[in-house]
């Protein structure tokens, strides 16, 4: 039995942090039921690497985050469509939605309208800005908020000037701290009976993954410089040019320093730095640097990635993408998971980021198109073939292609 069987949970979330979030909770067992317009899909279903999918509507960015779920297409422009959703969160434990506030209020769909009928119900809203504060009607993605949080500013060097981080990390964190939040509800409520309002905001999520820069910001009276690859106070927390490749070294503390330097044939400097503790860490930065990245251009970032590892040095290759999917580690952890989308066996999708001994994280159905299982799902909910029919024929709901 997963941790969520059981666990119904209606989606009204699009992109990627409010998908993300209700994927999670498919992963661990919830029945997601995600609900689209029947005329305005989900922006992200033809989007991705490969045209054919994405003129499926199941396009690569939206197949990661789109497994275990149920998809219904219902028009929200209708009293009908709403009074069907209605019924679907009626016997729903959980509702998710990141549209801006105040929409799900015009459709009669918000926090407080459902829980004054249904007050176990959890309803998470997952927002750029938050449902609070002067931006809170603004619209945002991922790369405002890194902007606006002071990420970006952090991000880069002081050649490049601010630099986006790649990935949308801000989404996947912010979709990761509100399925926190719905689990640590729904325990709540099995110790007391009640539901809760969620107010996810990305910012606020943003500022979270900052947490210590957040802090030192504070405590020095202004933001941290860009530092690049490498840290300012470290002569071995960084990244280094050797004979082939770049190899990436994480030698904090003056233990891992001084190994890197007995290893590198600089006894003297290990000695001292194993004697000198902090202090002469940070005094070495500038020089322990130089000597470092002279010795490291000897051999290529595999052989001193393998060396280093081996003498309790964290250090790794600088490997792109498609390198670390083929790395044996990476398959070792079975964290890609088969079955994403079933005319594209080659795609697999990491499900979760964690492992259990039992009942862990599992995809057990792939992504779904738009409005596979307006059928099904509205048969669950006490319609007739007669109503499904009627409700189709007025453009009310949609029965997706399959």
């Amino acid at each position: 039995m997963q941790a969520l069987d059981g666990i119904r949970v209606i989606d009204f979330t699009h992109v990627f942090a409010g998908p993300f979030c209700t994927a999670q909770l498919g992963a661990l067992g919830a029945d997601v039921i995600k609900v689209e317009a029947v005329d305005a899909p989900d922006m992200m279903r033809p989007e991705g690497a490969d045209p054919a999918l994405g003129a499926e509507g199941r396009g690569s960015q939206f197949i990661a985050q789109g497994g275990n779920k149920r998809s219904i297409a219902v028009s929200l422009a209708t009293d009908t469509g709403r009074a069907i959703v209605a019924r679907l969160i009626s016997d729903a434990d959980v509702v998710v939605e990141n549209f801006r506030p105040g929409v799900m209020r015009r459709f009669g769909l918000d926090a407080e309208s459902l829980r004054a009928s249904q007050p176990a119900l959890i309803y998470c809203s997952v927002s750029g800005f938050g449902q609070t504060g002067p931006k809170s009607p603004h619209p945002a993605y991922d790369n405002v908020i890194q902007a606006f949080s002071g990420m970006m500013a952090m991000t880069g060097s002081a050649d490049t000037g601010p630099t986006r981080v790649g990935p949308p990390v801000l989404d996947y964190g912010t979709g990761a701290q509100a399925a926190l939040a719905i689990v640590s509800a729904l325990l709540r409520r099995a110790r007391t009976g009640e539901g809760q309002h969620i107010d996810v905001s990305m910012l606020d999520c943003a500022l979270m993954l900052m947490s210590n820069a957040v802090v030192d910001t504070q405590a020095q009276g202004h933001a941290p410089a860009r530092a690049g690859n490498n840290n300012p106070e470290r002569p071995a927390y960084g990244c280094f040019e050797t004979a082939s490749g770049q190899l990436m070294i994480g030698a904090y503390t003056a233990k891992q320093t001084a190994a890197l330097f007995r290893l590198l044939g600089y006894p003297a400097e290990a000695d001292a730095l194993d004697a000198g503790g902090r202090e002469h860490l940070i005094a070495f930065t500038s020089r322990g640097r130089s000597l470092a990245a002279a010795a490291l251009r000897a051999q290529t970032a595999e052989d001193w990635e393998q060396q280093l590892n081996a003498a309790g040095v964290p250090a790794a290759r600088v490997r792109d993408l498609h390198e670390a999917l083929s790395e044996p580690q990476s398959q070792a952890r079975h964290v890609l998971t088969d079955g994403l989308q079933p005319a594209s066996p080659r795609l697999h999708a990491p499900v979760a980021g964690f492992a259990c001994d039992r009942d862990g994280p599992s995809l057990r159905r792939p992504a779904p198109r738009h409005g596979d299982h307006t059928r099904e799902v509205l048969s669950e909910a006490g319609y007739t073939e007669a109503d499904i029919a009627g409700l189709v024929d007025a453009g009310t709901v949609s029965l997706g292609q399959g």
